[in-house]
């Protein structure tokens, strides 16, 4: 039974957005996905812009995830927290709890921008979809936030925690060709398997819903150059 002080934390999630059915969110998992606004970065390949502003109010109410869960309780296996970044809000770990409590499982998607809100959340998680953009000396040319490693160095910190928790985690990286070369795509990878990452997915960036400026830039390093 969920506790009042539990609810009330929960309550208190700014959420963006909520898919009541997903098949591709968690692999092989039913699971309804709820989207929490803001995110401390400005990815290139972002397509969801208008969830990244922290100061933006939600347009769910916590209390429209709990009522679906009431009534696909046996259909649906669990939920995900996806973003913007999850973590950065604190209301989450409560969150997370009453799914757990209500029988449903916990997924979530990160960048690992917050080591120490990851790691409280950890124990209510059951899977993580975890972002990992580039080597650590390319990443400010992504996230296009803090220092010249400040993103990389929570990513790796928290990833760290991840993989040293147990919990089961897939790896995914985007793969932004204006920023990353196949060379050090390749580097990313021996770096994660050096880490212990056995699920390492490479996903092709998609155009849709980015910035006109970045199409741009994406359509001249995928042109292909005109025979002579």
């Amino acid at each position: 039974m969920t506790d009042r002080t539990t609810t009330a934390a929960a309550d208190g999630l700014a959420i963006a957005g909520l898919t009541p059915l997903s098949s591709c969110d968690w692999p092989g998992r039913l699971v309804a996905t709820a989207f929490l606004q803001g995110c401390p970065w400005r990815c290139t390949y972002c397509h969801n812009a208008a969830i990244l502003d922290p100061r933006t109010p939600g347009v769910v109410p916590w209390s429209d995830v709990r009522d679906l869960l009431a009534r696909r309780r046996g259909l649906l296996d669990g939920v995900v927290f996806s973003g913007g970044e999850p973590t950065r809000q604190a209301g989450l770990v409560d969150a997370a709890r009453e799914v757990r409590d209500a029988g449903f499982l916990v997924g979530l998607h990160t960048g690992g921008a917050y080591p120490r809100r990851l790691e409280a959340l950890l124990p209510h998680v059951d899977w993580v979809g975890f972002d990992v953009k580039a080597p650590a000396r390319l990443y400010r040319a992504i996230t296009r936030a803090g220092g010249p490693t400040t993103s990389a160095d929570a990513t790796f910190r928290s990833l760290a925690l991840v993989l040293a928790s147990g919990v089961d985690v897939q790896v995914r990286t985007t793969v932004d060709p204006t920023v990353l070369a196949p060379a050090d795509v390749d580097e990313l990878t021996a770096t994660l398997a050096g880490l212990g990452v056995r699920d390492h997915v490479r996903q092709e960036v998609r155009p849709d819903g980015t910035t006109d400026e970045y199409r741009q830039a994406l359509a001249s390093v995928r042109r292909v150059p005109s025979a002579v």
